[in-house]
């Protein structure tokens, strides 16, 4: 069972002081996971609104969020 199984099982658990450390856990996880995927399509030269358009969220959202951090350049 992977690390994001075992907290998604924790996080559907009885108690709650357990479930909500996995919810954070995968909240974070979550998160780690967008900035990966959004600095991928953005050195891939995806547009704003193409990112936007597959997270379900607005352009000015998507923009807001990750426009700030400086997209390290693919090594190869």
């Amino acid at each position: 069972m992977t690390e994001a199984n075992d907290l998604a099982e924790a996080a559907a658990g009885a108690d709650p002081r357990i479930g909500l450390r996995a919810a954070v856990a995968l909240r974070r996880l979550a998160d780690a996971l967008e900035v990966l995927q959004v600095d991928n399509a953005r050195r891939q030269g995806w547009s704003w609104q193409e990112i936007a358009d597959a997270l379900d969220v607005t352009r000015q959202a998507v923009h807001k969020k990750h426009a700030g951090r400086a997209v390290p350049r693919q090594e190869g």
